[in-house]
């Protein structure tokens, strides 16, 4: 494996923020993961495991303690089964099960970040999650010390959520089994209303696989969600703020709220009795507009859920503009907005 001592973190980010790491390993193999994560918890340091850097927004101070960046390769097709390693580039990952003719991630298209991550997060988009094709997960126990295999319904998956976030000390993701599709070709049962909207048809109806998997690149770039470099707009962690599960009682004080503005919400049923409203709306509607911010940490000019650095921002440029908009809706809707990146030595 190798090893650096006081290694700049930003350049391992989307949002290239964050001060450095004391230590950072880059691990290849599953062996080498676990060699590193015994021997931080065994000089009792702090670890931070990071993958492609897509979903953390990293203190300026840095982390005071051992980074383990997970560079594992594996890409494995057998049928419609697959066995991704952590730290696969799930984009690139989508598009092979594409090409194999595969369906039940193809939705998921263009999205940052490692194979690792998507358990952790119940990584979702245009109407699917992860949840529905995973069906293992091996990951190293760091309490029992050993390599565990958890059944998806061990996971406790729910909206962007599973076991490994709720104990983020616990786990540490190795390897990711999927059950996919082979459905002559076509989509899996397209359920978002703006991809069927874009394709033209209607909800539950399916579409040729790489139309839809073209589509859905095509919806995420058009809102700076596919990473270029050379865009601002992409410097972002995704969707900054997770849309809101409102209980029946905090549904009903937010429905009086829109009544008295004369606004209507969009509206999901959600488990538990509780709504989904959309973050973006609350965001938007508060005041907010895409390329909201003069300093050098903005919205994005193409979507009210991205937080950008435009270049020269610095991890408390970028929370201070969240903390003004999540105020700012809480003020406005009654409704508080929770983050959806994992913050390391800050909070929001």
């Amino acid at each position: 494996m190798h090893v650096t001592e006081n290694a700049p973190l930003a350049p391992l980010t989307t949002l290239r923020l964050g001060g450095p790491a004391r230590r950072l390993v880059t691990a290849r193999t599953d062996a080498e993961v676990i060699a590193a994560v015994q021997a931080a918890d065994g000089a009792g340091e702090p670890l931070l495991v990071i993958g492609g850097g897509s979903n953390l927004v990293i203190g300026d101070a840095g982390f005071e303690g051992t980074v383990l960046r997970i560079a594992t390769t594996g890409f494995r097709l057998a049928g419609t089964a697959l066995e991704l390693a952590a730290g696969e580039v799930w984009a690139e990952a989508v598009a092979r099960t594409v090409e194999a003719g595969l369906a039940g991630i193809e939705f998921l298209a263009g999205i940052p970040g490692s194979a690792g991550a998507t358990p952790v997060q119940n990584v979702g988009a245009y109407g699917q999650e992860v949840a529905q094709t995973i069906t293992e997960v091996v990951a190293y126990d760091r309490r029992e010390r050993e390599t565990v295999t958890l059944p998806a319904a061990d996971c406790a998956f729910s909206y962007r959520q599973s076991r490994f976030k709720a104990d983020p000390e616990r786990y540490v993701v190795l390897r990711v089994r999927f059950a996919l599709e082979a459905a002559d070709g076509a989509c899996s049962p397209i359920q978002y209303a703006e991809v069927a909207k874009t394709l033209g048809v209607s909800a539950g109806e399916r579409v040729p696989l790489r139309t839809a998997f073209e589509t859905v690149l095509a919806l995420r770039a058009g809102k700076g969600m596919v990473l270029d470099p050379a865009d601002h707009d992409t410097w972002s962690a995704g969707s900054f703020f997770t849309n809101p599960l409102l209980t029946p009682d905090q549904y009903q004080a937010f429905q009086r709220c829109l009544a008295e503005r004369e606004l209507a919400a969009p509206a999901w049923p959600a488990p538990d009795g509780q709504t989904k409203t959309s973050a973006a709306w609350l965001i938007d509607k508060a005041g907010f507009g895409k390329g909201y911010g003069s300093g050098p940490a903005t919205l994005s000019t193409k979507h009210t859920l991205a937080l950008t650095n435009r270049g020269r921002a610095t991890t408390e440029d970028l929370l201070s503009l969240a903390r003004e908009i999540r105020d700012g809706v809480h003020a406005a809707f009654g409704v508080r907005l929770v983050n959806e990146p994992v913050m390391v030595g800050v909070e929001l």
